[in-house]
């Protein structure tokens, strides 16, 4: 069965960092497919929509949101099938339960993601 573990997530200070890491296992994972994909990071906050927060193409090209631009950094290791999400300068506003998913477009259901809390 095909699946996306998101970890890495906790409660930090404002300004404090942490890396997230989503793990791919299955068979449908093995072979070229996980390498040939692109994945994504999103994040629910409470009361609002599900929204992507970075993404990373095949070729390793990367992509944003405005409001986590020089903040975030998303980066994968097509050996261990592991996409990571670094993220500095945290902030109140960034507390979510953040997913990993294919990228551009979500394709899969979502997995338990992890808690991403940012306080003081």
């Amino acid at each position: 069965q095909a699946q996306l573990v998101e970890s890495g997530g906790g409660w930090v200070q404002p300004g404090g960092s942490l890396t997230l890491s989503c793990v791919a296992s299955g068979r449908i994972f093995s072979g070229n497919y996980f390498r040939t994909n692109g994945w994504g990071w999103y994040r629910r906050a409470p009361e609002k929509e599900r929204e992507l927060v970075a993404g990373i193409s095949y070729g390793g090209g990367t992509i944003y949101r405005d409001s986590v631009k020089g903040r975030f950094n998303i980066s994968r290791d097509n050996g261990k099938k592991t996409v990571y999400l670094r993220m500095n300068s945290l902030e109140p506003e960034d507390t979510a339960v953040y997913y990993c998913n294919d990228y551009p477009r979500p394709l899969r259901s979502w997995g338990q993601g992890t808690q991403v809390t940012v306080s003081s």
